[in-house]
């Protein structure tokens, strides 16, 4: 492998000139950046980027932390800040926790080693070392999507309303004559999916007592995935008295829970309604196409970079958090409730199945 040494011998110029012409740090002849340049080309030189950051005291990389990517809204997130940050000169150094809180440690010590300019984090849950590691680094870090307590002071923050998502999507059930509501929601403990559970019991509270008797029966989780979604369907549509409309607190398990009324013989949204969470690309082609409470994807990874370059060009010094605010998108999933309708109690369950339901 070619060193600049070997490309100031072969273009005859001190290997100062080169790294003036590498770093533009000071002018160099028309002739001698020629040669320079030629050299380069003909030996195949690559500056060291370890060396060069140690120079400028940058890396021009950005780490980011996600806790599962293959769901697709992350990938979303994603996608909304390599694109920002490619148009401000920086790369992204992406790391997938898999929900694992010792991956998620192992990936922060890497990412310090490489030293990275700033940190873009959606931490994976349940993991109670995480405010203590983010508070030793010494780079600027922006938390996206869920709340952690980093020191002493709130750090840079960026998120959904979501508990207004969950009455956003729970208002427009009952606006359709739903009152038999019932949700399916992520980890238990998980801060983005608590607040929107929250936001459908308060939906429900300003129903009537009546609408709110006996909604916890009508609860489950699915741990945001699609087989999660697809086991609590089948255990909410097992129930004596099944709902006619369900709110499920992302897309991927709304997809699982599609599936499962698909299996049971059930049409949505003519027998049972369905809202999903998120508006990631593929919920408007699920068949009936997803209604879903969307969240400002691109917005949000944007605002996580600018935020970051803020800290990192010394633009500002006070924390700053950041609450976007979903939107409902009606879609073919959801319709008003028509009384007689048939009902999942009704219709027996297919003997054989390729998934496993909750017992």
């Amino acid at each position: 492998m070619a060193t600049i040494k070997d490309v100031a011998q072969h273009a005859q110029v001190s290997v100062t000139t080169v790294s003036h012409v590498l770093n533009g740090t000071r002018h160099v002849s028309a002739a001698g950046r020629a040669r320079v340049e030629e050299a380069i080309r003909t030996l195949g030189y690559v500056p060291s980027a370890i060396a060069r950051s140690l120079k400028r005291n940058n890396t021009r990389t950005l780490g980011m932390l996600i806790p599962n990517s293959s769901n697709p809204y992350f990938a979303e997130i994603v996608h909304a800040v390599e694109d920002r940050a490619f148009g401000a000169g920086y790369n992204v150094i992406l790391c997938n926790t898999n929900d694992e809180p010792h991956r998620q440690g192992s990936y922060l010590q890497v990412l310090a080693e490489r030293r990275i300019d700033g940190l873009i984090v959606v931490s994976t849950g349940h993991d109670a070392t995480l405010p203590t590691q983010l508070a030793g680094l010494t780079v600027p870090t922006v938390l996206v999507d869920r709340e952690i307590a980093i020191g002493e002071q709130p750090g840079d923050m960026v998120e959904t309303a979501h508990h207004q998502g969950g009455l956003l999507a729970t208002r427009h059930l009952l606006s359709l004559g739903h009152r038999r509501i019932a949700c399916i929601g992520g980890q238990e403990g998980l801060a983005p999916s608590e607040q929107r559970i929250a936001g459908w019991r308060a939906a429900l509270a300003e129903a009537g007592a009546s609408v709110l008797a006996g909604s916890e029966a009508l609860l489950w989780h699915g741990h945001f995935t699609s087989q999660g979604g697809y086991e609590a369907m089948h255990a909410l549509l097992r129930s004596p008295v099944p709902p006619t409309a369900v709110f499920v607190c992302n897309d991927l398990m709304a997809m699982g829970a599609l599936c499962a009324a698909h299996e049971r013989g059930l049409r949505v949204p003519e027998a049972l309604s369905l809202v999903g969470f998120d508006d990631i690309e593929l919920a408007a082609f699920t068949s009936p196409p997803l209604t879903t409470v969307a969240q400002p994807k691109q917005r949000i990874g944007a605002l996580a970079v600018d935020m970051l370059m803020e800290r990192i060009e010394g633009r500002r010094q006070a924390a700053r958090q950041v609450m976007l605010q979903p939107e409902l998108r009606v879609r073919a999933s959801t319709a008003a409730r028509q009384p007689g309708a048939a009902t999942a109690a009704a219709i027996p369950t297919p003997t054989t199945t390729t998934n496993p339901v909750l017992s």
